[in-house]
């Protein structure tokens, strides 16, 4: 099966997406220009550092994952997936979160099955980020943990990428990406994405001009006892929320709409097929 989304078939999807009564595509996505340094924020999986230590050290706040543990993973990775109690406790703090999904890596990695990949994934990020109370037109970071070559990016990322933002746009929510400096390239060659948050792995020392996020060190620093990983904020907007506050921002949230797991989905399935 070729798992790759022309622009034709990717069109017929919408269509069929507006069948089935989605909310609108949010197609503006805002550059966002290397700068100062506005601030850090943390991502961690091995457990949760408390509000007051992420304030203490500086930090804005975090990145926080919205998937399951690996299995292999249970008796260490205690910090997924994200809560509502941690959020809350966040927000009390003046603290932000953002959200990521990742359940995968390596040979296991959530893209390589492309659209059908997200078919399987996307439903559950929603889940997880509306239960820790993300807010609607808010972006889910989709995790894209690798040095892919060119082949694999149009092969499977790409097909993944675009059916997880008809997933995330049809319930309300905007495309934000974690990958390298040439995933992020070839993304915004295609248009996918609004936020993008760069690791350094094949990056080979550049920071890519539209990125919100950059990775710097990974395991390296201690917050409240929990191996954390530190990352530099380039841009205002980096994702961030707190439970329950809808962010208004250059471009309006999606109406409300009936819209459920269940439809995502479905409009997941119809792309599944016109990419076959």
């Amino acid at each position: 099966m070729d798992a790759h989304i022309n622009r034709r078939t990717f069109l017929k999807a919408a269509a069929g997406v507006a069948a089935i009564g989605a909310a609108g595509v949010l197609t503006a996505p805002r550059a966002h220009a290397l700068g100062p340094v506005l601030g850090t924020v943390i991502d961690y999986a091995a457990g949760v550092p408390s509000a007051a230590s992420v304030k203490a050290a500086g930090h804005l706040g975090a990145v926080r994952y919205v998937s399951q543990r690996r299995p292999g993973s249970e008796s260490w990775m205690l910090g997924k997936p994200v809560t509502l109690d941690e959020t809350r406790s966040f927000a009390a703090a003046g603290l932000k979160t953002a959200s990521v999904y990742q359940f995968g890596k390596a040979d296991s990695a959530d893209w390589i099955e492309g659209a059908a990949g997200a078919a399987r994934h996307a439903p559950q990020a929603i889940a997880l980020h509306v239960a820790a109370g993300g807010p609607k037109n808010r972006p889910i970071y989709v995790a894209i943990d690798d040095n892919p070559s060119n082949a694999q990016y149009t092969a499977q990322i790409r097909p993944y990428l675009q059916a997880f933002k008809v997933a995330l746009e049809t319930a309300g929510y905007r495309l934000g990406i974690y990958g390298n400096y040439n995933v992020i390239d070839w993304a915004v060659a295609d248009g996918l994405g609004e936020f993008f948050w760069m690791h350094n792995w094949g990056s080979n020392n550049r920071i890519h001009p539209r990125t919100t996020i950059h990775q710097i060190r990974i395991d390296k620093d201690t917050v409240g006892g929990v191996k954390v990983d530190i990352n530099e904020v380039y841009a205002a907007d980096w994702g961030q929320w707190t439970p329950g506050n809808v962010v208004d921002d250059v471009i309006p949230p999606a109406p409300p709409t009936q819209n459920s797991v269940d439809t995502v989905t479905e409009v997941l399935r119809i792309l599944n097929t016109l990419s076959s």
